[in-house]
């Protein structure tokens, strides 16, 4: 297991990623481990990538991800000491802005309450294939992360754009997309038609309440119903916001990387596709079988089904009273 480095985080360690790529053409060259069966379609992200460039731009940016690592450092070690009851859960008000050209990409209101209903799986631990997570790794699921989601509000808009980037421009009324809906309070979630294949990217905690904090998913790839496989269970969604809520890769963008999780075994970089348990990797000479499963990896919809403990103490450490996050508290 890894061990979690804390405290004035060198920014060079930081890289952002979440940005699901189908193509992984955005990303840097890691090295893929053994991923078996599922699409030749890949999953990527370029969350890391964006965040790594806010932070060589925005001293203020790095003041805040040094002071949020403190805070959940700290929030670790009051859990161990009691300090934090058990019983903490949140509701975050979603907002889901939804911009299209087609009827296609116009998505529906069941479609979208289908996939706030993954989300709730998925953070709740009640998701159907937890069934799946592995004996060696039942000790350290994170069943329910005490985190919820509630649908407040959907804002449509249609749009002559037949395709959009990360340059956030599906954020800005002046540029053609949708204002954010108080980021400091909401989750906001804009979807657009395509990304270039990108599947999706997210902002991290240190940009909280900023004008472009938030979401962005792909149309094809929100929900199930309608959705494209191999994409089509509404995990998109789920890794990104569990970016959104301060988790990094599983990998920790690095060969044999670290994401600051200690429970989420070491491994030399990104899975693909339907892996088949156990799949070992070998990291600073000690062999053992990835967690492939996770949320933050790039396996297909149908292969991701847990977070771990640690994981969820990210989260929770966020969306405290105390956190980054805390204004999701107030709606």
């Amino acid at each position: 297991m890894k061990k979690v480095f804390y405290g004035a985080l060198a920014i060079s360690f930081v890289i952002a990623c979440n940005s699901d790529n189908v193509n992984n053409q955005q990303e840097e060259s890691y090295t893929t481990t053994g991923a078996t069966g599922g699409s030749a379609l890949h999953r990527g992200c370029a969350s890391e990538e964006i965040r790594k460039e806010a932070l060589q731009k925005s001293p203020e940016l790095r003041q805040k991800l040094n002071e949020i690592e403190a805070k959940t450092a700290q929030f670790e070690e009051n859990l161990k000491l009691g300090r934090v009851l058990s019983d903490g859960s949140v509701e975050i008000p979603v907002i889901v802005n939804v911009l299209y050209r087609t009827s296609a990409e116009n998505v529906s209101d069941s479609r979208i309450a289908e996939q706030i209903a993954v989300l709730n799986a998925d953070f709740t631990g009640t998701n159907s294939d937890a069934s799946k997570i592995p004996t060696a790794f039942q000790s350290l699921k994170a069943g329910d992360t005490k985190v919820r989601f509630r649908l407040v509000n959907t804002v449509r808009k249609s749009t002559t754009k037949t395709s959009w980037t990360t340059n956030d421009a599906m954020k800005k009324t002046s540029t053609g997309g949708i204002n954010a809906t108080t980021p400091s309070n909401y989750l906001n979630i804009w979807l657009v038609g395509g990304m270039g294949g990108v599947l999706g990217y997210a902002t991290f905690p240190e940009s909280s309440g900023q004008w472009n904090d938030g979401v962005v998913i792909a149309s094809p790839y929100f929900g199930k119903s309608g959705a494209s496989s191999p994409f089509n269970l509404g995990r998109t969604a789920t890794h990104e916001v569990g970016h959104y809520l301060n988790l990094r890769h599983i990998w920790g963008d690095a060969n044999c990387g670290n994401d600051l999780v200690a429970d989420t075994p070491t491994q030399t970089g990104a899975n693909y596709g339907q892996p088949s348990y156990p799949l070992y990797n070998t990291c600073s000479g000690t062999q053992r079988s990835v967690m492939f499963m996770n949320y933050m990896d790039y396996v297909d919809d149908a292969a991701m089904y847990m977070f771990s403990t640690g994981q969820k103490t990210r989260m929770q450490a966020v969306v405290a009273s105390s956190g980054a996050r805390s204004g999701l508290r107030v709606y």
